[in-house]
């Protein structure tokens, strides 16, 4: 099974070898047939790199590394 891979945008970069990233998706709706938008937050796991807020970066999935962190920088 190949591992999920998702686009996204630094929203913070304040904690050590921890990045937030928001992902973006849209679909269309069921019944109203309208193109929709839904963000969600990840927390990513990098060990080195220098990632400023507002870059856009891609992520893969992963085993668990901590409670929140399930994602690695690619």
């Amino acid at each position: 099974m190949t591992k999920k891979i998702l686009i996204g945008k630094v929203v913070s970069n304040k904690s050590k070898k921890t990045i937030v990233i928001k992902v973006e998706r849209k679909f269309r709706h069921p019944l109203l047939k309208k193109v929709m938008k839904r963000t969600k937050k990840y927390h990513a796991h990098y060990e080195s790199g220098d990632y400023k807020i507002g870059q856009i970066i891609k992520i893969q999935e992963s085993k668990p590394i901590s409670k929140l962190k399930k994602w690695r920088v690619i």
